[in-house]
C-alpha cells in the first residue's frame, strides 16, 4: 500500500463490478445509505466502469448520481442525458489484431460493443447468460464482426480460463502497444478498448470538469483496470478479494464487496476526513 495523502475529498469515482456490487450484482442497502452521505456531505460521486454506458443506467438512478459517468473502462463519458463528454473508440487495427488472436480458442467467447449494441457471433456461449443478466440486455447476434470494425468501443474475451485470459492479456499488449488499453478488468474478462480509454484518464477529465484538484479526489477498485484510477487520485482504495497486486498500488484496502467494503471505505475514510 501507498501512504495516504490529508486533504479532505470533494469528489468520489467508483468502480461498480466487484467494488459497488455485490457479487449478484445489487446494491446493499448500507452501500446506498453510504452514498446518499455522500450526497449530503456535498461530495461528488460518480461511477468508472468497463460496462457499456447503456448497462449503468440503472445503478446510476439508484444510487441518485447526476454528475457524468465513465463507460468501456473511460472511453465513453456520459451525462445523465446521454450527452457525450469524451467518446474514443478501438482503432481498427487493434481490434482486428485482438480478434485473430482470440478466434482460435474454442473456451474464449468473443464480444464486440459497438454502436450501442452487444455483439456476439454464438449465442451459445456458457458465460453469455451471466453477462445479459448483468448487462440487463440481450446481445445481438451477427454472423461477422466486420461491418463494425470502425466503431467500436470494446472487445471482450470472456473465458474461465484464467490463466489463458492472462496470457493473452500479455501478448496482446505486445501486439497492440501504443494503440489500444488491455487489462483484465475480473479474471474472466479480459478488456479492449481504446488507448485513451483509461480509468485514471477519466478521473482526471471528471475532476477538471467538476473543478476539482486531483489531490481532493478519491479511486474505489477491485480490478486490472483499477490502478490507472489510483495513481491519478488523492487517495484509493482497494477491496478486500482484489488480487494482491492491485492492493499494493492503492493506499488503502477495505472489505470485499460481500462485506460492504465499498461502503466502509466510504464510511471510514472519506466521510471523517
Amino acid at each position: 500500500m501507498r501512504g495516504s495523502n490529508a486533504y479532505p475529498i470533494d469528489f468520489v469515482l467508483s468502480d461498480m463490478d466487484g467494488t459497488l456490487l455485490r457479487p449478484d450484482h445489487s446494491l446493499s442497502p448500507r452501500t446506498l445509505a453510504a452514498v446518499r452521505a455522500l450526497h449530503d456531505a456535498g461530495i461528488g460521486f460518480s461511477l468508472a466502469s468497463g460496462r457499456p454506458p447503456r448497462a449503468m443506467r440503472q445503478q446510476l438512478e439508484e444510487l441518485g448520481v447526476e454528475l457524468p459517468s465513465a463507460g468501456f473502462n473511460g472511453g465513453s463519458i456520459v451525462h445523465p442525458d446521454g450527452r457525450y463528454l469524451a467518446r474514443h473508440h478501438v482503432p481498427v487495427a487493434a481490434v482486428v489484431a485482438a480478434l485473430l488472436l482470440f478466434a482460435p480458442y474454442p473456451q474464449v467467447e468473443t464480444w464486440v460493443f459497438a454502436d450501442n449494441q452487444w455483439l456476439v457471433r454464438d449465442p451459445d456461449g456458457p458465460l453469455l447468460p451471466l453477462e445479459r443478466q448483468a448487462l440487463g440486455y440481450a446481445p445481438q447476434v451477427v454472423d461477422s464482426f466486420e461491418e463494425y470494425l470502425h466503431c467500436v468501443d470494446k472487445v471482450v474475451a470472456a473465458s474461465s480460463d484464467a490463466r489463458l485470459l492472462m496470457e493473452l492479456e500479455a501478448r496482446l499488449q505486445q501486439q497492440t502497444a501504443g494503440q489500444a488499453q488491455v487489462s483484465r478488468s475480473q479474471p474472466r474478462f479480459l478488456d479492449v478498448t481504446a488507448v485513451q480509454a483509461d480509468k485514471g484518464q477519466a478521473l482526471a477529465t471528471l475532476a477538471e470538469y467538476l473543478g476539482v484538484p486531483l489531490a481532493r479526489t478519491a479511486a474505489l477498485g477491485d480490478g486490472g483496470n483499477d490502478p490507472a484510477m489510483f495513481q491519478r487520485a488523492g487517495l484509493s482504495i482497494a477491496m478486500g478479494q482484489a488480487e494482491e497486486q492491485v492492493k499494493r498500488l492503492a493506499d488503502l484496502v477495505t472489505g470485499t464487496n460481500l462485506e460492504d467494503g465499498a461502503a466502509q471505505a466510504i464510511e471510514c475514510y472519506i466521510l471523517l476526513r
